[in-house]
């Protein structure tokens, strides 16, 4: 494996973007797209336009809840899929974040309503999964311990350098305590479930 430094200082690198604004994927139709993404994940549906390069495909922009954006194309003529094969440069799926107290909720709502959904402890953060009706992977994903939106990525590159240290396979719970103790941060852990690390869905 090549040696890449992980750190989140800017790179001496051409640009330097100032945040995610938006993401767009090729959806199937409007109802359906409508129905999954505003009326299950509860998205805002903001603007509704055709698409500017290809004026017979719709453009749906949905408001992910904090000025960030997930849009789709869609065409009235494309019915949805139940799964999904991506390749290389394909979107394998989207994570949206979730309030860490509402998680149990989260889930039991989604069940109830007849998605299948997974939970999973990832290391560095917990979180569910599901489908939306063209078989894309969603993640919801809930922070195990409040850190400031502004120093995620600072906390998330000291805790990679905690478990290099420690040599332990992939991020951990204790690694992000530590990183938040080195950086002079509160330590203030939400109460998430117990649940296994590994998942194949």
């Amino acid at each position: 494996m090549s040696e890449h430094e992980v750190t989140a200082e800017r790179p001496d690198s051409l640009l330097h973007a100032t945040g995610w604004d938006h993401v767009t994927l090729i959806g199937s139709n409007a109802d359906d797209t409508v129905a999954f993404y505003r009326d299950v994940l509860g998205l805002p549906l903001v603007i509704r336009q055709p698409n500017l390069d290809r004026e017979a495909v719709e453009h749906l922009f949905f408001d992910a809840g904090d000025g960030r954006l997930v849009t789709f194309f869609v065409d009235e003529s494309r019915e949805s899929v139940e799964t999904q094969d991506p390749g290389i440069g394909a979107v394998h799926h989207l994570a949206l974040g979730i309030a860490p107290e509402e998680l149990p909720e989260v889930r039991d709502r989604l069940l109830d309503a007849g998605h299948e959904v997974s939970e999973y402890d990832r290391g560095a953060f917990h979180s569910l999964y599901t489908r939306d009706h063209n078989g894309l992977v969603i993640e919801l994903a809930a922070d195990k311990f409040e850190i400031p939106d502004d120093r995620k990525g600072e906390v998330l590159a000291h805790a990679q350098a905690a478990r290099v240290a420690a040599g332990d396979e992939y991020v951990a719970t204790e690694h992000l305590e530590a990183a938040l103790e080195a950086l002079g941060l509160p330590v203030e852990r939400y109460d998430l479930p117990d649940a296994p690390t590994g998942r194949d869905f």
